[in-house]
């Protein structure tokens, strides 16, 4: 029987091939699209379909609460690999849109004039095309008339192109790209509109009843005498669902599409239906940082040379400030941990000589008292004693006044010591011999009638019966 499931190098290869997708995944560019503050329902609708529209490249379920500051959302985007934020914002006049490029900016900020949401849109078209296997691509990205007409605007093409990953057209799969999103700008109005397409590509020389059947949808042929009356003429169809196509959307397909009949080096229409959300946008200014920072560029607000000298030498001496400051309590930190270190030193130092005092140099030689202050000692243990003797009438122990010298008594003893020179000691295991026969302080034993009774050696004769 031949070994079943894979072999060790398909399972390698799969394994690398899982790696390097991760590692290209990676590196695509990623965003967060929400709203912040008061935006209001709508606002927050055209948030959820801007961030369908980048889709799979955007955290679709992405929640934002009140309490979270943009340095939170910062935060967090820097672990989970994110480089684009886009906000919307609604003020009491406008509504603005915020395209910042993470870590170091810049930051872009435009105004929404117009916006039209998705279901909107697709409410308004006869037939719409849209399916959740076109989300699973970044879309296609298509930026036009962005020319040579100012750093703001090569700025502006910059931040779009680097929100969706880069194609190379050489080798780039036509069957991934599903959708386009095309921005266009107007140098005369210098606004941008916003849109959002579906792309159908369809075969191009067949008639309308040609269509219909590589589309599977047989059309009613009860009026028809023969097939070829729909191949050829295309009757009993409507007007309407046949589109014109032109020059301006034919092409020849460099490879094969998914669908009837688009096969490679033969014509196929390109066709675009709109899936929404619309917008029409105007830039306002341009920050150099992640929401603050040096302004760039500003649509309302110009100054002259001396006037951003003068900003621009303020901004620096207050940087300057800042880092002086920083610099100072650097210092002062310092200072402050060598003091304490100090002053535990010190501590130590005293609480060593201290405990050295009281218990004394062990290593070095005892000299001993002087013989006077010996003398004195002697004579005080002496007299200690001597009250002991009067007021006890013994002699004291002898480790209790080592120093004093123990006397003989000439006085004969007392009853006192008599009796504890008669008394054998406690402590040792000696014994009394014991008496033979019945000491004189035993009780004796009463007997039935209250005679008494006694047993052993010399015992007492029971009282005689009277007649």
């Amino acid at each position: 029987m031949g070994q079943s499931g894979r072999s060790r190098h398909q399972k390698r290869a799969r394994a690398q091939a899982q790696q390097r997708n991760l590692e290209a995944y990676a590196a695509q560019p990623h965003s967060f699209v929400f709203a912040r503050g008061r935006a209001g329902r709508g606002v927050r609708q055209l948030s959820l379909d801007l961030r369908r529209v980048m889709e799979p490249l955007t955290a679709t379920r992405l929640q934002i609460r009140k309490k979270n500051s943009l340095k939170d959302c910062v935060a967090v985007a820097g672990p989970l690999g994110v480089t684009h934020f886009l906000i919307l914002s609604k003020t009491e006049t406008n509504i603005y849109f915020k395209l910042m490029r993470l870590p170091g900016g810049p930051t872009l900020t435009f105004r929404v004039n117009k916006y039209t949401l998705t279901r909107d849109v697709v409410s308004s078209l006869r037939r719409h095309r849209m399916h959740e296997q076109q989300f699973t691509h970044p879309p296609l990205l298509v930026l036009n008339s962005f020319g040579p007409l100012g750093m703001h605007v090569k700025l502006m093409a910059t931040m779009f192109q680097n929100l969706f990953p880069s194609i190379n057209v050489h080798k780039v799969n036509l069957n991934t790209i599903k959708r386009c999103l095309l921005i266009n700008y107007n140098p005369d109005t210098q606004d941008l509109d916003f849109r959002h397409y579906s792309i159908k590509v369809v075969p191009v020389g067949a008639s309308r009843g040609m269509k219909k059947l590589l589309q599977e949808k047989f059309p009613n042929m009860s009026r028809l005498q023969d097939i070829s009356e729909l191949l050829a003429t295309g009757a009993g169809l409507s007007e309407s669902e046949a589109e014109p196509d032109g020059e301006h959307n034919i092409t020849e397909l460099p490879q094969a599409i998914a669908g009837r009949g688009n096969m490679r080096a033969q014509q196929s229409a390109v066709r675009l239906t709109e899936i929404g959300p619309r917008m029409t946008l105007q830039l306002i200014k341009i920050q150099e940082g992640v929401g603050e920072g040096n302004v760039l560029f500003h649509s309302f607000v110009h100054k002259t040379e001396e006037e951003l000298q003068a900003i621009l030498a303020a901004k620096e001496e207050k940087l300057r400030l800042k880092a002086q400051r920083q610099d100072q309590q650097a210092q002062n930190v310092q200072r402050k941990q060598e003091q304490r270190e100090a002053h535990r030193k010190k501590s130590l130092a005293g609480m060593k000589r201290a405990r050295a005092e009281a218990d004394g140099d062990s290593d070095a030689e005892d000299p001993g008292a002087p013989p006077e202050a010996e003398r004195a000692g002697q004579q005080e243990e002496e007299d200690e004693a001597e009250y002991f003797r009067q007021a006890v009438g013994e002699e004291p122990d002898e480790d209790m006044f080592p120093k004093a010298q123990r006397r003989r008594s000439t006085r004969p003893p007392s009853k006192k010591q008599q009796l504890k020179q008669r008394r054998p000691d406690r402590g040792s295991d000696h014994r009394p011999p014991k008496a033979k026969g019945r000491p004189w302080g035993t009780q004796a034993k009463l007997g039935p009638r209250g005679a008494v009774q006694n047993y052993g050696r010399g015992r007492a004769q029971p009282p005689k019966r009277v007649a």
